[in-house]
């Protein structure tokens, strides 16, 4: 059984890595959508080996109540679905700003916090220096202020690979 085990593992691993494509070195875009209100990132993402990459992005984000800027830091593992086109998941966090506007009166109306972040999504690699991506990111935030410490945020990202 043990044995079964170890053939599995190591079967699985080879089969990853053979149809792991290689990605770019650097990209340079834009990430856009939120959950509950609109928002927009500068991401940039920079290449670690064939199959991994750190992605970090820069965002302001608006809602009905609060306006926030945010920068958060992801590690990514990219993995082929065929030709083009990829999957990836990936790990983090980041810190972020959040001003809110319906507060009582005399209360603090903005905080700065820490979220952790996890990260999974498709991406399509253009024969040209384009990369589209469609990604699904819950993070969890340790403020006093939001009234719910959870957001699931759907973007939509466009980068160019150099």
């Amino acid at each position: 059984m043990k044995r079964l085990f170890f053939i599995s593992i190591f079967m699985l691993a080879f089969v990853a890595t053979s149809h792991a494509q290689r990605i770019s070195d650097n990209a340079i875009g834009l990430r856009v959508g939120d959950s509950d209100g609109f928002g927009t990132e500068v991401s940039y993402q920079r290449g670690l080996g064939d199959n991994n990459r750190l992605e970090l992005d820069l965002g302001w984000r608006t809602g009905d109540n609060y306006d926030a800027f945010r920068l958060t830091g992801l590690y990514q593992w990219v993995f082929n679905l065929d030709g083009n086109f990829n999957w990836y998941v990936g790990a983090g966090g980041g810190i972020a700003n959040v001003s809110v506007d319906n507060v009582p009166d005399g209360a603090d109306d903005s905080e700065t916090y820490f979220y952790a972040a996890g990260d999974i999504g498709i991406e399509y690699d253009f024969d040209i220096p384009l990369l589209l991506s469609l990604d699904f990111r819950p993070e969890f935030g340790f403020g006093d202020l939001l009234d719910d410490d959870v957001d699931f945020d759907i973007a939509l990202g466009i980068r160019y690979q150099f």
